[in-house]
């Protein structure tokens, strides 16, 4: 459904997008993983036409979109990372908008629009103006916006960013619902766990390039049988590191960027042991927490990119940061 070779994107002096390629099939969710300023929204925003490659090319349905970027829009659902509905306008009056722009019988969008308000739990709020909707509300309604014509690919960028845990899991089912009823799904995230259970196969880009790309159950593969163990030591954890990788030379230790190490073993730890040790170092271990082998290990494996850098960015998008 759709093909990448070597796609490239510079502002300035910024390579936002690398070379990249990658493949996505028919009726597949692909998650396209990385922290912001990765390049996630400039790929996506290639790939539907609203910016042009500096470089490579891109093939959506067979459609050749560097010749002809907007060849395949009609094929496309684009929920993008900021609404782009109208405050003025009602819930209602946005989809039957929209419907209008994808050439949409009247009678045809309005039957849909309400369809959609249902579906997404809207109906009750179908007359109040948008600019009146809450953050979730606003999210659910900018996806039924992108889906009134039964698009065939659906581009979703940061569909859960910096709304409410209710709110991202209804819209995170809404999309395996999508998913499941056939249409392709290119999903952008910043969440390693919205990644893991909605994809299938998953891309991680970082600073421009793909750095790996793989199903999940084959990346989760990677990390399956260990046994990891976080420890917050208030300071000096690369020294700390050093001593416990010394006293036990079975265990692999990391020292993370906030004064906290993370010990790695193919058996079970006994954390007792370790925390005695690091204490008598001089160490202030304020908390040891049990790390469930996942996605999110496997990427810090991949990218070097720390598992706190990821919940700091997490934070940041729930403060209202994109990525």
């Amino acid at each position: 459904m759709i093909h990448v070779s070597q796609l490239t994107k510079a502002f300035g002096e910024v390579q936002a997008v690398a070379g990249v390629d990658f493949d996505v099939g028919k009726g597949e969710l692909f998650g396209f993983l990385g922290p912001n300023g990765a390049g996630k929204t400039t790929t996506i925003n290639m790939l539907t036409g609203l910016a042009r490659p500096d470089a490579g090319s891109i093939r959506i349905a067979g459609i050749d979109c560097s010749r002809h970027p907007k060849g395949a829009q009609h094929l496309m659902g684009i929920v993008p990372d900021e609404s782009n509905l109208y405050p003025e306008l009602t819930g209602f009056e946005n989809l039957s908008f929209c419907g209008s722009l994808y050439g949409m019988r009247r009678g045809e969008r309005e039957t849909r629009a309400r369809e959609l308000l249902e579906l997404f739990g809207l109906a009750g709020a179908a007359g109040r103006k948008f600019g009146g909707y809450s953050k979730g509300m606003k999210r659910k309604l900018t996806i039924a916006a992108g889906i009134i014509h039964a698009p065939s690919i659906l581009f979703l960028d940061e569909p859960t960013t910096g709304i409410d845990v209710a709110s991202a899991r209804q819209i995170r089912q809404l999309i395996a619902d999508l998913n499941r009823g056939g249409t392709t799904i290119f999903l952008t995230t910043h969440y390693i766990e919205e990644a893991e259970r909605l994809c299938q196969r998953i891309a991680f880009i970082v600073k421009g390039r793909i750095v790996r790309i793989n199903r999940v159950e084959d990346l989760l593969r990677q990390v399956a049988g260990r046994h990891v163990v976080q420890f917050a030591v208030g300071q000096d954890a690369q020294r700390l590191c050093n001593v416990a990788a010394e006293a036990f030379p079975s265990l692999e230790c990391n020292p993370l960027a906030n004064d906290s190490l993370r010990v790695t073993s193919s058996e079970p730890l006994r954390i007792g042991p370790l925390v005695r040790l690091l204490e008598e170092k001089g160490a202030e271990v304020t908390e040891a927490r049990v790390i469930r082998p996942s996605l999110e290990e496997v990427f810090v494996e991949v990218t070097g990119i720390e598992v706190d850098t990821m919940k700091r960015e997490k934070e940041k998008a729930g403060k209202g940061g994109t990525a």
